[in-house]
This record gives C-alpha cells, structure tokens and sequence, in this order.
C-alpha cells in the first residue's frame, strides 16, 4: 500500500492507494464504431474502445477472435465513426451482436449473430469516398482508413492486435466545425467508454498552450 499526500486549501491531505486487480482496463477512452467489409461484400459495425490517434495514424486494439480483425486482416479498409454521447443507446444495442456465424464458442453465451449491424443498431449507412466500407451517417466525426500494419500484443493473455490505420479522409458535420478545417472542441461532444459505462465530456477546464481554436 503507498499513501499520497495532496495540498488542498492549504491543507495537507492523506490519500490511501491499495493494489487492485481490475479485470478491464477501459479507463476512460472515446467509442469508435468500425465499420470494415464481410467477404460478401455486405457491411459489418462494431463498437470498439481501444482506439488512439497520432498524426493521420491511428492505433485500434482488435481481438484476434473478432469479425473486425478478420474482416481488416482480408480486405485493408475501415471507417472510424466517432459516435457523440447521445448516441449511446445506439451503441450499446450494437455491443451484444457479432458478425461471426457460427457464433464462437466463447461468446454464445452472451452473444448472437446479427448480419444487418446498421439496422439492429438503429444506424444509416453513407457511401465513403476514398475506401468501401460505408460511413455511419450519424456520427458527427467519420475517418476513412487503410490498414498500414498489423502487429500482435498481449503477451501471455494473447489473443489480441494492434492495428495500424493510416486516415485519407475525414468527415465532420457541420456544427462541429469551426473555421472550414477545425473540429470545435466546444462543440464536438464524443463518448467516452470508462470501465464499461458510458459518459460525456464535462465543461472545458482549460486549453494547451499549443490550441488553435
């Protein structure tokens, strides 16, 4: 056990730390919804919330096992839909479906087979420019990608991948944009996936000193 002491008011505080175990590790990251293409050509949605970005790359963390790193691993294009926090609902009605038939042993019992994710979702899908796979049209923020590398990760638990994307176009609404080229960070409103429960941004705290809007 370590202990932290913290100034508050002038006061000094003794805040406890204790060891823990948590089974998951979502600490408070945005929801992507990634949509890649069947080998039938059809689209497949799902919700994914391992996703950071650098530059136009991003890293998605992918199960191995998933019909999404299937669908990546054959054909190497993807839309990233950047849901905002009132479309929640909408996310989770996607969460307990999976585009593998047969279902894999290890999901059967919390998971079925939905071919239509778009329409179990609630969800209208956009025709993309740049890739096949289609948008989510809801989604304020849309990010059109190809699949630069494919890396495993996990070590001892396995199982798992880090997939490289680099975008080649992205799409905003409209009212989440400033200045032509910006996204505003005052109006854009993502979800955010913390330890398996859904939240929204609080109000502004402050900005970098390296901020453009």
């Amino acid at each position: 056990m370590s202990h932290v002491f913290t100034v508050l008011g002038g006061l000094n505080l003794m805040r406890r730390h204790v060891s823990i175990e948590p089974k998951i590790l979502y600490f408070g990251t945005p929801v992507v919804l990634i949509s890649s293409l069947n080998e039938d050509g059809s689209a497949n949605l799902a919700p994914i919330s391992s996703a950071w970005a650098l530059d136009w790359s991003v890293v998605l963390g992918l199960g191995t096992g998933s019909k999404t790193f299937e669908n990546l691993s054959r054909h190497p294009e993807c839309v990233l839909n950047l849901p905002s926090a009132d479309l929640w609902q909408a996310v989770e009605r996607l969460a307990p479906y999976t585009g593998k038939d047969p279902v894999p042993a290890e999901k059967r019992a919390r998971f079925k087979f939905e071919r239509d994710k778009f329409l179990a979702a609630g969800l209208t899908p956009v025709a993309s420019e740049r890739v096949t796979p289609p948008r989510v049209s809801e989604c304020p923020l849309q990010l059109e990608a190809v699949v630069r590398g494919i890396h495993p990760i996990g070590g001892e638990r396995g199982g798992a991948a880090a997939v490289e994307v680099a975008v080649v176009r992205v799409h905003a609404h409209e009212d989440v944009v400033l200045n032509q080229h910006h996204v505003n960070p005052g109006a854009w409103r993502p979800l955010i996936y913390s330890f398996r429960h859904y939240f929204g941004l609080g109000p502004e705290l402050g900005r970098s000193f390296r901020a453009e809007v």
